[in-house]
């Protein structure tokens, strides 16, 4: 639970900072970040955003500690989950990237192959589980299953 500081109370709050007024004015028509815009762009206009993000959470925290108004108590939440959102895009693109470079290699990262669970990863895969050896294979071609007239 937060308390809200009064007005008369005998604490000093922090200076404000010399440039804080054009920072604020940049921030204030920030509109919610959509993931499905985030994925068009490059990887350097994410950290780029990324790093308006948590600057604009720094300054929000600052008026937090200085007794803000509620509306910016409530954008800390909203600033937090695009930071996230930029976050998980970019972490996607670089997964992405990876897996585009290991294509067709032999050895794979471990954390680029599927999860799936542990005895699933050790069973035979289809192809081995089939596979049969010389002698199975003379045998199965000197004696095949025999074929009956009579069906039942």
């Amino acid at each position: 639970a937060l308390k809200k500081r009064d007005p008369g109370s005998s604490q000093l709050s922090p200076a404000p900072l010399a440039d804080a007024e054009p920072a604020r004015d940049r921030f204030a028509n920030m509109p919610r970040v959509k993931a499905y815009e985030l994925r068009s762009k490059t990887s350097k206009e994410l950290l780029t955003e990324l790093d308006e993000q948590k600057a604009e959470l720094a300054q929000l925290r600052v008026a937090k500690v200085s007794g803000g108004a509620a509306s910016k108590l409530a954008k800390i939440k909203i600033v937090r989950k695009a930071i996230a959102r930029i976050l998980t895009v970019y972490n996607q693109k670089q997964k992405a990237e990876a897996r585009k470079a290991c294509k067709g290699k032999k050895y794979v990262p471990l954390d680029l192959r599927p999860k799936k669970t542990r005895a699933i990863r050790r069973a035979l895969k289809v192809e081995q589980k089939y596979m049969k050896t010389p002698r199975q294979k003379t045998k199965a071609s000197n004696f095949p299953m025999r074929r009956f007239a009579v069906t039942m």
